[in-house]
């Protein structure tokens, strides 16, 4: 008897952070004064927006397991890193409702993948498409490349990327 593979979804092909490894997130989290935490396998995510295995924020603190997508773990960073220190320590699950600072935190996770190794920016926007982000150009690439650049001059501005468009560590 034959039997066709059944399909993979998108999603599940997006890398993880068990694939990946805590130590290279939690040393560039840590260079914005954020920690990394890692939680059990059957536990709840603290401070997860979305639930399941998406990554949460309390504080200073970055909240993910190892089947948490690595994608999700930058953008609830970027949420965080894109706050004033005050800001910061308030925030418990949801960062902010502007878009602003939503195109920067987004902008900000591509450029970031680019600091850890094995993922790099190429393989984070083909993650967050899979994983059904929605940019009005059709991909993450798009966006990034064409529709964007409120965003990197946001980040600018607020002294977290250089001219040239690189991370400026707190």
């Amino acid at each position: 008897m034959h039997v066709d593979a059944i399909p993979t979804p998108p999603e599940a092909s997006v890398m993880r952070l068990g694939e990946l490894g805590f130590a290279a997130p939690a040393a560039l989290l840590a260079r914005y004064g954020l920690r990394l935490t890692r939680v059990a396998p059957d536990q709840a995510i603290p401070g997860s927006y979305w639930g399941d295995e998406e990554a949460g924020i309390i504080g200073h603190m970055v909240y993910a397991r190892d089947d948490t997508p690595v994608h999700s773990l930058l953008h609830e960073a970027g949420h965080l890193i894109v706050l004033p220190d005050a800001r910061r320590a308030a925030v418990h699950t949801d960062a902010t409702d502007s878009i602003d600072e939503e195109d920067a935190t987004c902008y900000l996770q591509i450029v970031l993948a680019d600091e850890l190794p094995g993922v790099g920016r190429q393989r984070l926007m083909t993650d967050m498409d899979a994983w059904g982000y929605s940019f009005r150009l059709g991909s993450a690439q798009a966006w990034f490349e064409q529709d964007a650049d409120n965003a990197r001059q946001w980040l600018i501005a607020q002294g977290l990327l250089d001219e040239g468009g690189r991370p400026a560590f707190r």
